[in-house]
């Protein structure tokens, strides 16, 4: 019997006001209840919350050979009045449906789905952090199906899960100008599948990024395969400079972020000129030399580069190498809707 255990003790000290020295690596602590259903014989049970803990899984279960496996993830926000609102969940719950139908898996009801996330946020509202922290939502689903002769089949089994994870902070020392690795030559994940969300996509990626890492001190690896610039192994890639943001349009070869959406929606009606098309390393290397290039997505929301690492070792300053105002003005925006200390006008935001 192979188990998914969640390992980390929950500790009532992730609530609220944590120092920051204190505060735990993001993702790195569950709170105490997640939900649970399963999908069998052509329709999916109820759904249930339980203890986070251990789950069983047979050993020839599909997602353990052929990585038949989702996921989500997105965050739930304590306002100052003391209620707690989830920040575009139907949008990201219409992606891991996408996810699902794309790798073959049991679609989850979106309703459903929902139910599921409101219902484990409710249970642990006392354990969503005060700003600048919140709930992260992980839901997941992978296909159970017992048979290890299915690499040709899909799995007509499936558990969905809604995990929840008190955070902080997604990369360490807070906000601060990120070295990011070009990568000219590698792809992050089959073209096909970029725009899926599934961890055999983050797999791939891991090892160029742990090899730039070890080579380069470096935060983040930005695929740009053939020279044109993609995406990191977890964050959208976009560029800014004088009212005009720069970013990939959308494709199958990388993954269609939600909070990638919401900056550029908000960039638009702020007055910036907002441009979506493939470009290549060259043209990014000379926005840079008098612009701002930022990496967006839930974790992260909107974080600066200030430094693009070359195949050879070269370093390109990326402006004078800080945090760029328009990034910072992007990202205060973001986070101030998500934390209700301004107006959603988008709708963004359902309270729970």
């Amino acid at each position: 019997m192979h188990t998914l255990e969640s390992d980390r003790e929950l500790k009532d000290s992730t609530r609220m006001s944590t120092p920051t020295q204190a505060r735990p690596a993001f993702g790195t602590v569950l709170t105490d209840q997640m939900a649970i259903a399963t999908f069998r014989e052509g329709r999916w049970s109820s759904h249930e919350l339980r203890p986070t803990g251990s789950i069983e899984i047979h050993p020839a279960a599909h997602v353990l050979h052929y990585a038949s496996e989702c996921f989500e993830g997105f965050k739930a926000y304590r306002w100052a009045d003391g209620s707690i609102r989830v920040f575009r969940m139907d949008k990201h719950i219409e992606r891991m449906r996408q996810s699902a139908r794309l790798l073959v898996l049991p679609v989850p009801d979106a309703e459903q789905l929902s139910q599921m996330v409101l219902a484990t946020i409710d249970r642990v509202r006392d354990q969503v952090p005060e700003p600048p922290g919140a709930l992260y939502m992980r839901p997941m689903l992978y296909g159970t199906m017992p048979n290890i002769g299915a690499a040709s089949a899909p799995s007509n089994e499936a558990t969905l899960i809604v995990l929840a994870s008190p955070v902080w902070d997604y990369f360490s020392g807070g906000i601060k100008p990120l070295r990011i690795y070009v990568e000219d030559q590698k792809h992050r994940t089959a073209d096909h599948l970029g725009m899926v969300k599934t961890g055999g996509n983050y797999a791939a990626a891991m090892g160029p990024t742990l090899e730039a890492r070890e080579k380069f001190k470096v935060d983040q690896v930005l695929f740009c395969p053939g020279g044109s610039v993609q995406e990191t192994g977890a964050a959208n890639f976009l560029l800014i400079r004088d009212g005009h943001i720069l970013t990939r349009s959308l494709d199958s070869t990388f993954l269609h972020g939600v909070t990638r959406d919401s900056l550029l929606t908000m960039a638009r009606d702020l007055g910036f000129k907002v441009e979506e098309r493939v470009f290549d390393v060259q043209e990014m290397l000379n926005w840079v030399k008098d612009g701002e290039a930022a990496l967006s997505g839930t974790a992260a929301v909107l974080a600066g580069v200030g430094t693009l690492v070359l195949r050879d070792g070269t370093e390109v300053r990326v402006g004078n190498g800080d945090v760029g105002p328009v990034t910072q003005r992007l990202r205060a925006a973001l986070v101030a809707i998500q934390n209700g200390e301004s107006a959603d006008r988008y709708g963004w935001t359902r309270k729970v």
